[in-house]
């Protein structure tokens, strides 16, 4: 189809993006196609990974290391916002596609292509994510979808491979699509698409079934510096190692587990198993800090943000004008969020039973109901009266 000359891939190492490949150079007249693999902390080999690439006709195979960045830039602002789609959802795979479709675009830019590709098909929230931060960061890039325009089954996709020396995957013994990285897993397909049937215990990989987890409760202290978690009790940790000290120690409680029917940008309903231990712990800390250390206004009006936040996100508008203008609002409000939180691990759930900041607005003098109460009670009369005069204003005239 002669529509560019040189590609970057987005690469999995999967049936699809390595279909793509020679999809590219024989149908549609690629001349190069340069493959990018993320390591987000997936636990794949990825040596094999890049080679499978430059065996499926990849004239570059590319492997980055993203996992700091992932946590740094991706995660945490999340966590400042308490990002949750649908109020459950951590976005622990959608925070991926922002970072993935920068590293495409700046491939694009150092190997001189004139293009970008990915294998997302044309049900799923990640080929809006795709296509729409691409653009947001160099419009005048070409983006090429070929698993969404091929019309392939499964079936036919492998055989149109192996005429190319694409081995045929090992048959899956699982029957379900499964997305990793070091926020979480998800997992959709097979039994699950029915929404009544309940996940079997093969579906978990991060969490352990309650029945599994220790008889005795596990204290964590979370350690916030304006919003960020760096510290667990009371040693500090990088972003990377964060995640990876505590997601087996969350998980291994049995806390972490989301099941949900979730509502996809495209308009369709897709019931969801997610695993995101570590995240959904953090986030129920964090917020829980910002609770003791900002004022009732910015609190209140935060809870507002945050869903659109969330939503933003799950769009694909990581990169777009309105979720840049609410990240310098966040910004802001995580100034004074410093502080530790306390939190209880015990039978799948995570509670928290302390806090401490030392910008905390709570005052124990103006709280207490013991002598040392320093509240003027007498004041109250005078607010009540002011407080509810429109009431009463409007209860008189309804009465006549």
């Amino acid at each position: 189809m002669g529509r560019a000359k040189k590609v970057v891939l987005a690469y999995s190492g999967g049936v699809d993006t390595s279909v793509c490949i020679p999809y590219l150079k024989q149908e549609w007249g690629v001349e190069e196609v340069i493959t990018l693999a993320a390591d987000l902390g997936q636990g794949d080999e990825l040596e094999p990974i890049r080679q499978k690439a430059l065996d499926s006709g990849a004239a570059v195979s590319l492997v980055e290391n993203m996992q700091e960045t992932f946590i740094r830039d991706y995660a945490f602002p999340a966590i400042q916002a308490n990002a949750l789609y649908e109020n459950r959802y951590p976005l622990s795979t959608s925070l991926a596609r922002p970072l993935i479709a920068k590293a495409l675009v700046e491939a694009a830019a150092k190997y001189g292509a004139d293009a970008v590709a990915h294998g997302c098909t044309g049900k799923g929230n990640d080929q809006v994510r795709f296509d729409v931060s691409i653009a947001a960061l160099n419009p005048d890039l070409k983006v090429l979808t070929p698993a969404r325009e091929w019309g392939m089954s499964r079936e036919e996709t492998i055989a149109y491979g192996e005429q190319f020396g694409i081995p045929t995957p090992v048959k899956k013994s699982s029957p379900y699509s499964i997305d990793l990285n070091l926020l979480g897993r998800s997992v959709e397909a097979g039994p699950l698409e029915d929404p009544w049937t309940e996940a079997l215990e093969e579906v978990y990989a991060m969490t352990k079934a309650i029945a599994d987890t220790p008889d005795t409760p596990e204290y964590l202290e979370i350690t916030f510096e304006q919003g960020i978690p760096v510290a667990v009790n009371g040693k500090t940790y990088g972003p990377v190692e964060l995640f990876e000290y505590l997601n087996p120690i969350v998980g291994g409680h049995g806390i972490g587990r989301l099941d949900m029917v979730e509502n996809r940008l495209v308009g369709i309903k897709s019931r969801e198993i997610y695993e995101a231990p570590a995240i959904l712990m953090l986030i129920q800390a964090h917020r829980d800090l910002e609770s003791l250390t900002l004022a009732k206004d910015v609190s209140h009006y935060k809870r507002g943000i945050e869903e659109t936040y969330a939503n933003l996100v799950y769009d694909g508008q990581w990169y777009s004008p309105l979720k840049t203008a609410l990240d310098a609002f966040i910004q802001d409000t995580q100034k004074y969020v410093n502080g530790t939180v306390r939190v209880k691990l015990f039978k799948g759930t995570a509670t928290v039973v302390g806090r401490k900041s030392a910008d905390s607005l709570y005052t124990e003098d103006l709280a207490t109901y013991g002598s040392s109460d320093a509240f003027d009670h007498k004041a109250a009369e005078g607010f009540i009266y002011v407080w509810g005069l429109p009431t009463r204003v409007w209860a008189q005239k309804r009465r006549g």
